[in-house]
């Protein structure tokens, strides 16, 4: 790899994982520790003015943005200023910006897959948050790569998949959208496609653009959420045996969660050659991290 890489949100699920997949390839990252306040726009400035990397991967604000149940508005709003402030600096100093960006731009009324050429209609704040985000970047930053992922899992304790499986080792329905559909993910897979892109940037390839990647097979949560429990009783007997149905419009998320979130990943195919994987084979490792930590 000839570019430097700058990875901000080393500490993450996901950028723990770009790292691991990274070291394997002997492609290192300059991983920075975070202010005590997280990254924000003076900061930012402070480090990329010292540092100058030739990319920026910004998984920064990962956890908010993927795994968190809620967001505060202020929170999102400083969250559009440092990301506007980071296209600045990225423009001024020549550099290439891999932006992570999420299904939650579009409102899922559509039973078909989204491709990049439909138009976002985001449902709630933390989706109008995304969008305008990824709106910004495109205006200031021509060198960029937006990348829309699926339902992301990752082995972080408070992350979605984290809360799932603490309610399941609890006496109690577990309820799951029977009737909401999207591509699960796991982190190890995002990684791959992000350490993919990285590699096909660095032989100058300007392929600057939106694309959609998400997990092979689109599914409802309540098969979901059955296949991790599967999975999850080979490694720690769980109370739950198996979720139970709910309608989308019962879920205490209906407002701001896409009822249908699947996401067309042709273009990302043609573009750089990544296949989506299966999710369910990523499981088996992906439960097994996550016991091994917890």
């Amino acid at each position: 790899m000839r570019m430097r890489l700058m990875l901000l949100g080393g500490g993450n699920a996901l950028g723990q994982a770009l790292i691991r997949l990274g070291a394997e390839e002997d492609i290192n990252f300059l991983a920075p520790r975070p202010p005590q306040d997280g990254w924000d726009a003076a900061s930012l400035t402070q480090l990329l003015d010292e540092t100058r990397p030739d990319a920026v991967i910004n998984l920064a604000y990962y956890f908010d943005w993927f795994q968190s149940q809620s967001v505060s508005d202020t929170r999102l709003a400083e969250q559009e200023r440092a990301v506007e402030r980071l296209s600045e600096l990225c423009q001024h100093h020549n550099m290439t910006l891999l932006q992570p960006s999420s299904y939650r731009v579009f409102d899922g009324s559509r039973a078909t897959a989204y491709s990049e050429k439909d138009e976002p209609v985001p449902l709630g704040l933390r989706g109008q948050a995304l969008w305008r985000i990824e709106q910004s970047v495109r205006a200031i930053c021509p060198q960029h790569v937006l990348l829309r992922f699926g339902w992301l899992l990752d082995d972080s304790p408070q992350g979605s998949l984290g809360r799932f499986l603490a309610q399941a080792e609890k006496p109690g329905e577990l309820l799951m959208a029977d009737d909401r559909r999207g591509n699960p993910t796991p982190v190890d897979d995002a990684a791959r496609v992000i350490l993919s892109v990285l590699k096909q940037l660095d032989c100058a390839a300007p392929l600057w653009g939106t694309y959609h990647y998400a997990g092979h097979e689109a599914t409802t949560p309540l098969a979901l959420g059955q296949a991790i429990l599967d999975e999850a009783r080979h490694l720690r007997p769980l109370v739950v045996q198996a979720p139970t149905p709910q309608a989308h419009a019962a879920c205490p998320d209906a407002a701001e969660e896409p009822q249908h979130a699947v996401l067309a990943c042709k273009k990302i195919l043609h573009t750089f050659g990544i296949k989506p994987r299966a999710w369910r084979a990523g499981l088996p490792a992906l439960l097994d991290r996550f016991y091994r930590h917890g």
